[in-house]
């Protein structure tokens, strides 16, 4: 049977079971404070992202991994591993997808980069799910056939904490950004095919936040998933609100809360807090 390496990338929060995994490897995007570069999740947690972002004298900027440093890997991987499962950041919102494919095709090991079209949890969903599929006989190229077909099947909704952020990053229109501010229009973000889109346009935060959970509510009754996962940017305590409210009413979902990280933190802000499910994750 083909020894798997499973990589990700640092925008994928992991948890206790992953973090400890021997045959998973992270490898790490790169945020910019006033010309200081910190590998995401090693050198800067979210916490001490959103502390230095008040003080600093430039917007904050992130990058993604380098060809080289994705040629390294796999070059390092290829002495103990036959093939490489590398599951990473929706590609049209960094360039993570790409420096995967092309040092893949400078090394003689085989690498399967699949595109989450995600970020965070969902991305560790899976992740799992694959590493489920191959150790219970799914081929290498049933078992993606398979998560492409899961993830197509994604819903992810997102109050973002600071259109501005996401409009400096070039993440969203200006007009966009303008109507969120002037009218306190809350623009309720979605993920559609791994890119950034408006679902609806909501006055004001509580309404928005109550048509998000009208959105899973719908979607839970159609489907019948087996988990949700609430994304934050700083404050857990409004994700702990989303998680007491979806409990109460769908107690047999289980529910996992995580924050979004450092370099989503850069884009998105702190007050961010978002939901996302796959409807064939059963």
């Amino acid at each position: 049977m083909a020894k798997i390496a499973w990589v990700t990338d640092s925008t994928a929060y992991l948890d206790e079971e992953l973090k400890i995994h021997p045959d998973l490897y992270t490898i790490p995007l790169t945020v910019i404070l006033d010309g200081e570069e910190y590998a995401d999740g090693l050198d800067l947690t979210s916490k001490q992202l959103f502390g230095r972002l008040k003080e600093l004298k430039s917007p904050p900027l992130t990058s993604q991994p380098s060809i080289g440093s994705f040629h390294s890997l796999y070059e390092k991987l290829a002495k103990n591993y036959d093939r490489i499962i590398t599951v990473l950041i929706s590609g049209k919102l960094s360039g993570t997808v790409s420096s995967s494919n092309q040092a893949a095709a400078l090394v003689d090991i085989p690498v399967a980069t699949f595109d989450s079209q995600i970020l965070t949890y969902p991305m560790s969903a899976l992740i799992k799910k694959g590493m489920e599929l191959v150790s219970e006989g799914h081929s290498i190229e049933s078992m993606l056939e398979q998560l492409e077909q899961i993830r197509n099947t994604g819903e992810t909704y997102v109050l973002v904490g600071s259109l501005e952020q996401l409009h400096r990053g070039g993440r969203m229109t200006g007009l966009q950004f303008f109507l969120g501010s002037m009218l306190n229009v809350k623009p309720i973000i979605s993920i559609e095919n791994g890119a950034l889109s408006v679902k609806e346009k909501i006055r004001g935060e509580k309404k928005a936040k109550e048509k998000i959970l009208d959105y899973f509510r719908a979607s839970y009754e159609q489907n019948q998933f087996k988990e949700v996962y609430i994304l934050y940017g700083l404050h857990e305590d409004q994700a702990k609100e989303w998680e007491m409210k979806i409990q109460s009413q769908f107690p047999k979902v289980k529910i996992v809360s995580c924050p979004l990280g450092a370099v989503i933190g850069v884009h998105a802000g702190e007050n961010t807090i978002g939901i996302s499910w796959f409807n064939a994750l059963k």
